[in-house]
């Protein structure tokens, strides 16, 4: 049924923002690990999110549209794409380099090179990844606010229904 298909968008677009949650708190409690099991400081992580099943997307737009040819035409709404069906975490990365800290003294300085003296910290803005907690728990609220209205929706269906 294709209403149900309302309830596994929403459901993808939670799990993906519990994940990024998930990650965030990761990265805020090692904010200060200056040394991984591998001997470098720890490196922020952030979630890559894509969009999942766009071609049966644009499938049941078309139906719903009533485009008889089947094939959903962006020209026509003047929009440039669509994309729908739910996300998913593509990969987890982040290339941004180290915060250094100037501090010769230690014993983690490096030793040479342009960064003499100085000392790789884990590259987490705590203010920043507090945001995007905050960004994150709003979008796992709107998912939530998405299927409640479903459910009420069905069951305002059923009672029609009924009577």
């Amino acid at each position: 049924m294709k209403f149900f298909s309302t309830f596994d968008t929403a459901a993808s677009g939670m799990r993906a923002e519990q994940f990024r949650m998930d990650l965030i708190s990761e990265n805020i409690a090692n904010a200060h690990t200056a040394k991984t099991a591998d001997g470098t400081p720890y490196r922020r992580k952030m979630a890559i999110a894509t969009a999942e099943n766009k071609a049966q997307f644009d499938s049941e737009f078309s139906a719903a549209s009533f485009d008889v040819s089947g094939e959903f035409d962006n020209s026509k709404s003047g929009t440039a794409a669509f994309n729908g069906g739910g996300v998913s975490v593509a990969s987890v990365a982040d290339n941004s380099d180290y915060n250094w800290v100037y501090d010769p003294t230690n014993p983690n300085a490096a030793q040479e090179g342009e960064h003499k003296g100085y000392v790789a910290m884990p590259n987490v803005n705590i203010i920043s990844e507090m945001t995007s907690m905050m960004q994150a728990t709003r979008s796992y609220e709107a998912n939530a606010t998405l299927v409640e209205s479903a459910k009420a929706m069905a069951m305002k269906a059923l009672e029609i229904g009924r009577g």
